[in-house]
């Protein structure tokens, strides 16, 4: 394939940061194209430091140059001023491995992590020169995909996508190789793109937006969203990798030539999370939970360390201090002498109630990484809504085995705007840093805690699906109350994050296929990189609801009733609906509900159908606190786990 390198290396001594565009790092590939190989272009739509580090792109990176008949090459969103340099020199958007033109890909296949990056999705279609709405593609074109966590509610960029990948990427990526490599066998005259869509409307976990149309009633209000096709399923349900240790990737790691976001070794110990906090869609979407082996895992940092040369490695999931054996994974990779011993450690999402003195002793040996916790409400009332069943105690308990430890800094995430949330609610984010602050000076005066907090914006596939966010007007009311109450405490320091933002990403989160015209529009009028405080808009946003017809209030701030069509219910994240209604109402009761991964099964329906029960390595609790359960831990292990079935639960209400 022709390489645009000549062109694209004279535009380079007038842009910032070049080696955004350059490749040639340690881990990239050039793999060879040719017939019978399908050309896969893996697209994350930021910028190339945002971008590099993320584990989906690199794993699938991996997993498709190992095939021989496929090739895979990345790309990332150009910045402003390289893009602008690029549309007057008609370059289009390129590959940094071998920078081959977008368009002579067969697949472009983008990760979707965030909403707000979807006006970039449009910009860097057209910026690849392909046609921008999937109804005018032909079979000469590319087949224009996304996967990722927004994929759960694929609706507002349905007519800009060919295909969604729902869930895991490892094995289903191979089985649309081998759909697209049949169709990609005819000649280009004979091609028929509605027989590839029906093809890859077979495969699990691939929804197919143009075999689906959503109607609405006399008012507006969406009706549904319904196959098109007799044959395509009226529910698409996300795949499930059952073992990661199948699948021990990436083997080799990309290792950046310019400063990165997360420049270190990351490997994931486990997927999935059944804590069951009620505003967090990645713990809802991903379970069951699937621990990776301790060996494995160790065996990859060894590995990992060696081949990329880092002195920090992170342990990676949504709740990283649940994985079993948490303390002893970390003693060992820091004490490997394979390591050397000068190998650091970063646990991110900690838990605090899984949080101890042993495991801060652990990761503090070679260098203290910043802690991070996130109680996420600022009340225990609060906290029970949400099912962040976190006690003052456990938060006071990790913080001061952190100081203890020698650390002076540590951060604090919440969320404002959450259902039912009172001005006390608020204000107790203030109470819990300064009490932070007052434990921390037990032991120096140099400390520093900073309370981050952002506005909730619900999430499809949530108990919290139902509610209507908060306003612009009120969250930045909030931020003043809560910037106010924290003056008083010093060492003690509050960041927010835009409200403005936050309405955005909550039509872009909860919106219909409507939205797609919304987003096109705010790309027309130059919205791209919304992500990024000093290119997001809200004027834009407003502007483009209205000329649709539609409205922040529709969309985003109100509440939906428990019948209401939503616009993703044609979209199965494994989990009943009746359980997340259940779950809503036990929120709006102020009820909190234990971890299944150590109590009774709740037949969410994540591991129906799998032959699973809770794929975990230890029915055991981790070490400390109340982890989330009001259990001490002589209860741990002896708890029953057991998969409840319809039946059994049938007869469980029978004799009840």
């Amino acid at each position: 394939m022709e390489t645009l390198w000549p062109k694209i290396e004279r535009l380079l001594l007038d842009v910032t940061k070049p080696a955004r565009y350059i490749g040639g790092e340690q881990g990239a590939q050039t793999p060879e194209h040719g017939p019978g190989k399908v050309a896969w272009l893996l697209v994350y739509p930021d910028t190339y430091e945002i971008g590099l580090p993320n584990q989906g792109l690199q794993i699938l990176y991996e997993i498709l140059n190992e095939r021989p008949d496929a090739v895979a090459e990345r790309s990332y969103a150009p910045w402003t001023d390289m893009e602008a340099a690029m549309r007057k020199a008609g370059i289009p958007l390129f590959s940094v491995d071998q920078h081959v033109a977008a368009r002579d890909f067969d697949v472009i296949a983008f990760n979707l992590s965030a909403e707000l990056v979807y006006t970039n999705v449009v910009n860097l279609i057209d910026l690849a020169e392909v046609p921008l709405h999937a109804v005018d593609r032909g079979p000469g074109d590319p087949l224009v995909m996304a996967g990722g966590h927004c994929a759960f509610n694929p609706e507002p960029l349905a007519d800009f996508v060919d295909a969604f990948v729902l869930g895991d990427g490892e094995e289903v990526v191979s089985e649309i190789n081998v759909a697209l490599a049949e169709w990609l066998a005819q000649p280009v005259e004979t091609r028929d793109r509605q027989e590839l869509r029906l093809s890859l409307a077979g495969i699990e976990g691939v929804y197919v937006p143009a075999l689906y149309e959503s109607t609405y009633d006399e008012s507006g209000r969406l009706v549904g969203t319904f196959p098109v096709v007799p044959s395509v399923p009226s529910e698409v349900a996300k795949r499930t990798v059952l073992d990661l240790a199948d699948w021990p990737y990436p083997s080799h790691p990309l290792v950046p030539l310019t400063e990165v976001v997360h420049d270190r070794l990351n490997v994931e110990v486990f997927r999935g999370c059944t804590r069951g906090c009620r505003f967090c869609q990645a713990g809802m979407i991903t379970r069951p939970v699937r621990e990776r082996p301790a060996e494995q895992v160790k065996e990859m940092v060894r590995a990992g360390l060696e081949w990329s040369g880092h002195n920090e490695v992170t342990l990676t999931s949504l709740s990283t201090a649940d994985f079993s054996g948490i303390e002893n994974t970390v003693r060992d990779i820091i004490d490997d002498p394979v390591n050397g011993g000068r190998v650091s450690v970063s646990l991110p999402s900690l838990r605090v109630d899984a949080f101890t003195v042993a495991t801060a002793a652990q990761i503090q040996k070679v260098r203290r990484t910043g802690l991070t916790f996130a109680p996420e409400g600022g009340t225990w009332r609060m906290r029970q809504v949400i099912n962040k069943l976190i006690t003052e105690e456990d938060l006071y308990g990790a913080v001061d085995s952190a100081f203890s430890q020698g650390w002076r800094r540590v951060k604090l995430y919440f969320l404002i705007g959450l259902p039912t949330e009172r001005d006390e609610d608020v204000l107790g984010i203030a109470e819990l840093g300064r009490r932070c602050v007052e434990i921390g000076r037990k032991y120096t005066k140099a400390i520093t805690v900073t309370a981050s907090v952002g506005g909730f914006v619900p999430k499809p596939h949530t108990p919290f699906q139902w509610f209507g966010q908060d306003t612009v007007a009120e969250l930045e009311r909030k931020v003043v109350l809560l910037r106010e109450a924290a003056k008083t405490t010093k060492g003690l320091t509050i960041r927010w994050h835009d409200p403005s933002a936050s309405a955005a990403e909550g039509l872009a989160s909860r919106g219909d296929r409507r939205m797609g015209a919304v987003v096109e529009r705010v790309w027309q009028a130059g919205g791209t990189f919304q992500e990024w405080s000093e290119r997001f808009d809200l004027r834009l946003w407003e502007a483009a609801l209205e000329a649709e017809g539609l409205s922040f209030d529709e969309v985003a701030y109100r509440d939906r009733g428990e019948h209401e069509p939503l616009p993703w219910d044609h979209i199965s994240a494994g989990l009943h609906r009746d359980f997340l209604w259940g779950d809503w109402t036990d929120a709006l009761a102020e009820a909190g509900v234990e971890d299944c991964r150590w109590t009774p099964c709740y037949d969410c329906g994540a591991c129906t159908g799998l032959g699973l029960e809770h794929v975990v390595a230890s029915p055991i609790p981790p070490a400390g606190g109340s982890q989330g359960t009001g259990q001490g831990l002589e209860l741990g292990g002896r708890i029953p786990v057991r998969l409840m079935g319809t039946a059994d639960r049938a007869r469980a209400e029978s004799t009840a």
